[in-house]
């Protein structure tokens, strides 16, 4: 469609009389003259909801609206008529009901639409009933159309019909005939149309009438807000809604004065203009208190302390406020508040001091009792201090007590009124003072006022406990004891008592011995037993306590060669010969536990060293099906054969046993029985039965003995030698426990066996104290990895089975490695055994000794034992070692190893290694003299 031209035609007023234009068009115009008047009622100001804003009122709008008409003639008039009050108002009015084809357009101004994003048309406007007009069948209408076009300014002076966009059809709820014209019905309507304008600054609205008689009496053009209100202490603005009907504004508020936040304020503005769902709000600060929106100050006399109070309150006794807007009321002189007191607790005072304070001296303790202060002053939490008392005796100045005095129940803060003391010297004066606190007494600065003394005299008492206890030379049936004298002998020691016994007896049956001097002989012991000693002082007094139990071991029986008083590192040297297969086991076990577990990489076969061969190690992770590895490496037990005795763990999968293994043809053998836990899931029956697979590959002295497995029956067991003596390191305590005096030979042969026994792991879950940096970091496993695990257990065999890295935990382990820190010698630890350690824990991996040097080191110190008396300082016998010059090694002599006379099996049963009598008898160990050719090997 062409553009129609709007021009702002004539705008006439029709106050002239009828004319002969007039009566031609009847139908168009003059019914309207007959009955607009009464129906409109208007004045200049106008009153509107507060959630409105008017953009356009036509009956506010003064003179003419000139609004764009087409066809400028014919179509819609602007008429100017007078309201009740004789107001004019202007209005539009089109009545071509005899004309078919209508399309009278009416065109607004320009209108800003000022931030609305939608907005409301509100038209009231009267239409003639179609039926009340004669000979108009089929080109009467009763409805118009409403359109409008949105633009960024008034600059159109025409605009295509196909640029607007329509809202609606409107039509009349109520229509007026002829009839009510001449009896002034009033018949207006009033229809209201929203509009989204959203996208240019303003709009256009146009009213389109296809054939209607009809009469715009006003148009108003309006846009809803959410007024300005208060809610919960927060201002909300004035704010627009949303552009769809359905849609919510989200609004944040602000604090009203004098206010806080207390959750973020915020509500949400309607489509209607209404507010909803208020969350958050504000409190009054301290000092305020809500009135009417507001926040208002607390008034003389009132006080409010913190924000969400609900609020203000009246000062607490003993305080006041003399100022509007108080958060706390001050207290009256001589009155004070503790630091943890809350506001609106009363001031109160410290209290008077302790009353009717008694002593009773009891030996060298005192009790102390006293009845509570007269006045409390207001509080309860009234408690009692004791300094700590001053001392003298005679002429002598009152000093501090030394520190070793106890008060029980406690020295400060007591709510009892009754005390204690005790360890206090004999025939001394002591003075004891007793403080009455509260809250308030540090604030009030209050000290003497508060307190009462009494002084006392101790009596004669009984000295205190010995300490310090020491066994020296000892030998197979004696030992010596030496103690230290008392901390407190309150007196001339008159004797010593040592009273002593096998620690199996429990003291059912005991032996006294007493003594002038603090050391005693003590003889006719039992070979290899541990006794329990108790020491006690007497002076004038009487006895002192015992002293806490002390236990010791005698050796056992020497060889026949050996007298009294021999020392005991040769002895180890005979024993490790025989049991060093004992230890070496348990100490590779622990290797092979800690490193079986390694990560189950996919690698088909990794090459493992010893100082011997070559052997191939098979992943059992790389079978597809576990049992296939596990009938490979492991031979399947009857379980008929198997008598489990006792538990004695819980191992990672579940009990582990001793027990015996009886198979047809061979001996029977004790055996220890690993099972799995029911409920197992398929990974844990795969790492249980590829722990057996990796044992089953190994056929080694120092490395335990796989016996077999149990698969076809429930539950799955793993049979393995039986290692009586358990893991390393609780072996190593036991050692360490038996014999205090043990030379370091005996420990480097268990270092040999490990040495042998050592293999290269594929890597996996890392115990972080025995692997090396380059394996933590990069999972880099390689046999100088292996070799730093072996210096970690090294050092747990020289300590006696003490935790590597003691209680730190694995990040600190990382970190203090990194940084360069390696273990600290352990005590008494040969110069040469700790250096070796380091050669092992070098950053580099080059830089790491192999084990078949490590070996070599081992066997010239133990051929050499003088190399490892040097416990300090001296590291030259190292580097001497690992050099292999020997004309530079300072080699001491061993005596010739004696064994007791009688048979070996004798000598095994003294030692309490009776199984292993076959052994050595296999290996041509049958007489005494043969044992005296023993070696390391």
């Amino acid at each position: 469609m062409e553009p129609l031209q709007l021009a702002r035609g004539a705008n006439r007023q029709h106050t002239r009389c009828p004319s002969a234009h007039m009566a031609a068009n009847a139908w168009r115009i003059f019914p309207f003259f007959l009955w607009i008047l009464p129906l409109v009622s208007s004045s200049r100001t106008r009153i509107y909801p507060p959630n409105e804003v008017t953009l356009l009122d036509t009956r506010t709008v003064p003179g003419e609206l000139k609004w764009a008409a087409s066809p400028s003639e014919g179509g819609w008039e602007e008429v100017s008529i007078m309201d009740e009050k004789n107001i004019p108002i202007r209005t539009y009015q089109v009545c071509n009901v005899l004309e078919p084809n209508q399309n009278n357009w009416l065109r607004t101004d320009w209108i800003p639409r000022s931030g609305a994003q939608r907005v409301y048309v509100e038209v009231k406007f009267t239409l003639r009933d179609c039926n009340s007009l004669p000979g108009v069948t089929g080109t009467c209408k009763e409805t118009f159309n409403l359109y409008y076009h949105e633009s960024n300014e008034d600059r159109e002076s025409y605009i295509k019909e196909s640029s607007f966009i329509k809202v609606d059809t409107v039509a009349a709820d109520e229509s007026f005939t002829q009839v009510d014209v001449g009896d002034r019905i009033m018949k207006l309507n009033t229809e209201v149309r929203d509009v989204k304008v959203a996208t240019r600054k303003g709009f256009y609205l146009a009213f389109q009438d296809v054939g209607a008689c009809i009469a715009l009496v006003s148009v108003r053009v309006f846009y809803k807000t959410c007024p300005l209100t208060i809610r919960n202490l927060a201002t909300f603005p004035d704010t627009v809604t949303g552009a769809d009907t359905s849609s919510l504004v989200e609004v944040r508020g602000s604090c009203v004065n004098r206010s806080e936040e207390r959750e973020e304020p915020k509500m949400y503005c309607g489509a209607d203009g209404e507010w909803l769902v208020p969350i958050g709000g504000c409190f009054c600060s301290p000092g305020y208190q809500e009135k009417g929106g507001t926040c208002k100050a607390c008034s003389v006399g009132f006080y409010k302390a913190k924000s969400p109070d609900a609020g203000c309150s009246k000062c607490p006794p003993h305080s006041h406020s003399l100022r509007d807007g108080a958060t706390v009321c001050d207290c009256h002189s001589a009155f004070f508040r503790a630091d943890s007191d809350p506001p609106s607790m009363a001031c109160t005072q410290p209290p008077s001091a302790p009353q009717q304070l008694i002593s009773v001296v009891n030996e060298t303790s005192v009790v102390l009792e006293w009845a509570p202060p007269r006045r409390l002053g207001g509080r309860s939490d009234t408690s009692y201090n004791h300094p700590r008392p001053g001392s003298g005796s005679g002429s002598q100045l009152c000093l501090p007590c030394s520190s070793d005095v106890v008060f029980s129940p406690d020295q400060a803060g007591l709510k009892t009124t009754r005390v204690v003391v005790s360890e206090l010297r004999a025939h001394t004066h002591y003075t004891f003072i007793v403080h009455a606190r509260n809250g308030v007494s540090r604030a009030s600065g209050a000290g003497a006022a508060q307190s009462v003394s009494v002084t006392v005299t101790t009596n004669q008492a009984a000295p205190s406990a010995v300490s310090s206890i020491l066994a020296i030379d000892v030998t197979r049936h004696s030992l010596a004891l030496s103690w230290q004298q008392p901390d407190r002998p309150n007196g001339v020691i008159l004797e010593y008592e040592v009273k002593f016994y096998e620690k199996d007896q429990k003291e059912r049956s005991y032996r006294i011995m007493r003594t002038f001097s603090r050391s005693v002989d003590v003889t006719g012991l039992n070979p290899l037993t541990v006794y329990v000693f108790h020491v006690r002082a007497r002076t004038a007094a009487g006895y002192g306590e015992f002293s806490p139990p002390f236990e010791s071991a005698t050796s056992s029986d020497p060889f026949p060669l050996i007298g009294e008083g021999v020392n005991t590192a040769f002895l180890l040297l005979s024993v490790s010969g025989v049991g060093i297969l004992l230890l070496i086991s348990a100490a590779v076990f622990i290797i092979s536990r800690r490193r079986s577990k390694y990560s189950k990489t996919k690698l088909c076969q990794r090459h493992l060293h010893n100082v011997w061969r070559v052997k191939i190690y098979v992943d059992p992770f790389t079978y597809e099906d576990p049992d296939q590895a596990i009938h490979e490496f492991a031979k399947e037990i009857d379980v008929s054969s198997i008598h489990i005795e006792r538990v004695i763990g819980m191992g990672e999968f579940g009990e582990v046993c001793s027990g015996r293994l009886r198979v047809q043809g061979k001996r029977e053998i004790y055996v220890a029985i690993k099972s799995l836990k029911a409920g197992y899931s398929d990974k844990q029956r795969r790492d249980f039965l590829s722990e057996a697979s990796i044992m089953g590959q190994f056929d080694h002295p120092n490395i335990i003995r796989l016996e077999g497995v149990v698969t076809r029956c429930k539950p799955l067991m793993i049979i393995t030698e039986y290692m009586e003596n358990g893991s390393l390191d609780a072996f190593l305590r036991v050692l360490a426990y038996n014999y205090t005096n043990l030379h370091y030979q005996g420990l480097v042969g268990v270092n040999i066996g490990e040495a042998t026994g050592t293999y290269l792991s594929p890597g996996g879950k890392i115990p972080i104290r025995w692997t090396a940096p380059e394996a933590i970091a990069y999972r880099k496993f390689t046999t100088a990895s292996d070799v730093w695990s072996y210096g970690i257990v090294m050092w747990e065999v020289v300590s006696y089975g003490e935790r590597p890295y003691w209680d730190m935990n694995n990040q600190d382990v990382i970190k203090a490695i990194e940084e360069g820190y390696r273990l600290p010698a352990p005590m008494d630890c040969p110069v040469v055994l700790h250096q070796l350690m380091l050669d092992c824990w070098e950053r580099e991996r080059a830089e790491r000794p192999t084990f078949s040097q490590i070996l070599n080191m081992l066997d010239k110190l133990i051929r050499n034992p003088g190399t490892l008396r040097r416990t300090g300082g001296d590291r030259h016998a190292a580097a001497v070692m690992e050099s292999g010059v020997g004309s530079e090694v300072r080699v001491s002599v061993l005596p010739e190893v004696c064994v007791p006379a009688g048979s070996v099996c004798e000598w095994l049963r003294s030692l309490g290694l009776e199984r292993y009598r076959d052994t050595l008898a296999a290996a041509g160990y049958t007489s005494i003299d043969t044992l005296l050719a023993l070696t390391h090997q």
